[in-house]
């Protein structure tokens, strides 16, 4: 199997987006390992006056804990799927949050432009042509001193991490997923992974990317070795 990419990928997460939020629920702390990573970004107070990019942001729990880190901070929430978007925009959200349609690759097309403080991504780089133009771009919308957060499966490199994921996925995930007329998506939610940069590895393509201050952190529970955060900065003054 390939992977999805571009408009098939698009597609297949419109079709799934009825379904998604009822499966990450099921997921042990899907939404909790979230906010652990927006915390991670170390960003100030609760957030005002900043204005924080969360790019890929599905159905809006990547957006959800965002605003409950930081609730006074402007957050404009972009995607390619706009089956997974109307869900997100759907749901309650106080002022200050916003969604725009758009592929991580064409933000400037659909108008989302910078200086942000911050960019968070969760889930996203595995699912992009070209991560590394994706992160370069990224760098360029952050102000000087701006904190990139990104929050994604990458294995550590260890067998028995590898032989969790693969376990998790086969045996509940893509079963589920079936059920729902998702499997496709599913099988290449796996196999995305799998074919994905190490943490080492990713790690070391943000530094490329121009970002200094890179930190790798894991998350705890089932996903130890298998979800980390990344933390780190466009070099410059912190306005």
């Amino acid at each position: 199997m390939t992977l999805l990419r571009d408009e098939d990928l698009a597609a297949a997460f419109d079709h799934a987006a009825r379904g998604y939020d009822a499966l990450v629920a099921v997921n042990p702390g899907y939404h909790a390992h979230l906010r652990r990573s927006v915390r991670r970004l170390g960003l100030p107070g609760y957030g005002e006056g900043l204005r924080l990019l969360d790019l890929g942001c599905g159905t809006g729990a990547s957006t959800a804990a965002l605003r409950s880190a930081l609730p006074g901070a402007h957050i404009t929430a972009v995607d390619a799927s706009a089956g997974m978007l109307e869900r997100a925009a759907a749901k309650p959200w106080a002022q200050g949050v916003s969604f725009v349609h758009a592929p991580a690759e064409r933000l400037a097309e659909a108008g989302v432009t910078g200086p942000f403080d911050a960019v968070f991504a969760a889930y996203l780089f595995r699912n992009v042509a070209d991560p590394d133009a994706v992160l370069t771009s990224v760098r360029d919308l952050l102000a000087p001193g701006g904190r990139l957060g990104v929050h994604e499966y990458t294995l550590s490199g260890r067998r028995a991490d590898r032989a969790v994921w693969t376990l998790v996925c086969r045996g509940i995930v893509q079963p589920a997923a079936t059920v729902l007329g998702d499997g496709e998506l599913y099988r290449h939610l796996w196999r995305s992974v799998v074919r994905f940069d190490s943490a080492d590895r990713f790690a070391d393509r943000v530094g490329s990317a121009g970002f200094d201050r890179v930190r790798t952190l894991p998350l705890p529970g089932w996903q130890t070795g298998i979800t980390h955060t990344f933390v780190a900065r466009r070099p410059g003054t912190t306005a």
